[in-house]
């Protein structure tokens, strides 16, 4: 069982991390949960979905939603510093930021640590340990690709959400299959999401 953080933001694709969190939690992983005020917004908005501001509200609400399944999940709020996350001591396996904004990706460029999701990721980082950003935004500014790549020279992975056709997706649901296959990929998470090229 690995300990992986998402942390969501107000980005739009909250329907991959969804799937992606389904899918961690179906594998048998421990997921932290994190999220911030935009990203309830935006789960509203394409899911009609109500992230509450309580997290023990908010585990109750995705452990129905998601149904049986074999890990376990915990959401924290975005100003807890007391979860296990804000610290090197306990920093977890991995770390994915699905979707993840351009001001969230800027404030981890810059070591802002100044939310629960910003500090998470500096700690990831400094541990050394996988942090996957997700970015929804097109298109990119300078300042953004500046941003990505000051983060890839740190370590971290861009993986923008594009998926591929040569599967032949047949709904929007296969499309964000092969984002939230190559986010577990990146995770060394097995799924069985998307054939494998030349399998």
């Amino acid at each position: 069982m690995k300990t992986i953080t998402l942390a969501l933001t107000g980005a739009s694709g909250l329907p991959y991390a969804m799937r992606l969190l389904e899918c961690l939690l179906q594998s048998g992983q421990r997921v932290h949960l994190v999220y911030t005020q935009a990203a309830q917004i935006v789960a509203k908005q394409e899911l009609d979905l109500v992230l509450p501001n309580r997290p023990q509200d908010a585990e109750t609400i995705l452990c129905e939603r998601m149904g049986t399944f074999s890990g376990t999940l915990r959401v924290y709020g975005r100003d807890d510093w007391f979860a296990p996350m804000a610290s090197g001591s306990n920093p977890g396996d991995a770390m994915v930021i699905c979707p993840c904004t351009m001001g969230t990706l800027a404030a981890v460029a810059a070591g802002l640590s100044d939310d629960l999701i910003a500090r998470a990721a500096d700690v990831i980082l400094k541990e050394k340990r996988p942090l996957i950003l997700v970015p929804r935004e097109t298109p990119f500014s300078a300042i953004h690709l500046e941003n990505m790549l000051r983060l890839v020279h740190a370590g971290a992975v861009i993986l923008p959400p594009n998926p591929g056709f040569y599967h032949h997706p047949q709904s929007v649901q296969d499309l964000v299959d092969f984002v939230v296959a190559r986010i577990l990929d990146h995770l060394g998470v097995t799924h069985a999401l998307v054939k494998k090229w030349g399998d």
